[in-house]
C-alpha cells in the first residue's frame, strides 16, 4: 500500500496510506446514493418537482434541496474534520499535505475544482488525475495541496485505546490529564511510525516535548517508549475516571 509522509509542526515525519482509487470511487458513490435517497424522499413528500417553464419559482424545499446538492461536499468536510459520508464509511479523508488540518481556503479550492474534476471532464478529469498522480490527486487536491489518506484503525498501537485498567490502578504521571486530543493522537502516531521503522529518534524527540509541556521528566526506570505508553495509559484512566480535584 503507498504511503506518504507528512511532516507535522512538531518536525515529526508520519506516514499515512493514502486512499486508492477505488475507495475515493466507493466514496464518491455512496454520496450519490445520499442525493438520490433525499430526492426521492422531497419526491415522495412533495410531489413531482418537474416543470418546464424557466420562469417556474423554486420552492423552498427545492432551494434547500439544491443547496444541500451543491454545498454539501464543502460543508460535511468542513464540519466533520475532511470526511462526507462516503468518505467516513470508506474510512478516508482529506488532509493538507503541509501537516496540518486543511484550511478554509483548501477546502474552497478542492470545492472549486469539482466543476473541472467532476463537471467538465464527466469525472474523467479526476479519475485520471488520482490514476497517474504520485500522491493520488484530483485536480482539486493539486490546487489545494491535499489528498485523501486511509483512517482505518491499524493493528499495534492503536489498540491501546482500549487497554483494560485494573481496578486498583494507580496512575504514573497524573499530569497526562492536561494533554489534548490532538497530543493524544500525535503520540499514538509517533509510536506507530516507531512499530513500523524501530526508529527511536521521534520516540525521543516526542518524549521531550511531552516533559516540557507538562513540566515533568521521565521516570528513572522508564524508557522513552515506555514513558509515551504510559502517558496514554494514564490519560485514558483520567478520561475514565474525572475527578474534580483534576479539574
Amino acid at each position: 500500500m503507498q504511503t506518504i509522509a507528512i511532516k507535522t509542526a512538531q518536525n515529526i515525519d508520519i506516514d499515512y496510506e493514502v486512499a486508492g482509487l477505488g475507495e475515493r470511487i466507493l466514496a464518491r458513490l455512496i454520496d450519490y446514493a445520499l442525493y438520490l435517497a433525499v430526492y426521492l424522499i422531497y419526491i415522495w413528500t412533495n410531489g413531482s418537482s418537474y416543470h418546464p417553464s424557466v420562469f417556474y419559482s423554486f420552492t423552498l424545499p427545492q432551494i434547500l434541496f439544491l443547496i444541500f446538492y451543491g454545498f454539501y461536499d464543502i460543508i460535511t468536510e468542513l464540519l466533520f474534520n475532511g470526511q462526507s459520508l462516503g468518505k467516513y464509511i470508506m474510512k478516508i479523508k482529506v488532509i493538507s499535505l503541509d501537516g496540518g488540518r486543511p484550511r478554509l481556503g483548501q477546502y474552497l479550492l478542492r470545492y472549486i475544482f469539482r466543476l473541472i474534476d467532476f463537471g467538465l471532464t464527466l469525472q474523467i478529469g479526476a479519475i485520471i488525475s488520482v490514476a497517474v498522480t504520485e500522491n493520488k490527486q484530483r485536480i482539486g487536491d493539486i490546487v489545494a495541496n491535499t489528498t485523501l489518506v486511509r483512517t482505518k484503525t491499524r493493528a499495534g498501537i492503536d489498540t491501546l485505546n482500549f487497554v483494560d485498567i485494573e481496578d486498583d490502578y494507580q496512575p504514573i504521571i497524573p499530569e497526562a490529564v492536561m494533554l489534548a486530543d490532538s497530543d493524544i493522537s500525535l503520540i499514538h502516531e509517533v509510536l506507530n511510525h516507531f512499530n513500523k521503522t524501530a526508529d527511536i529518534i521521534f520516540v525521543d524527540r516526542m518524549a521531550e516535548r511531552i516533559c516540557k509541556q507538562l513540566d515533568i521528566s521521565i521516570p528513572h526506570d522508564l524508557t522513552s517508549y515506555k514513558f509515551l505508553v504510559a502517558v496514554l495509559k494514564d490519560h485514558n484512566y483520567y478520561v475514565l475516571n474525572v475527578s474534580p480535584q483534576l479539574i
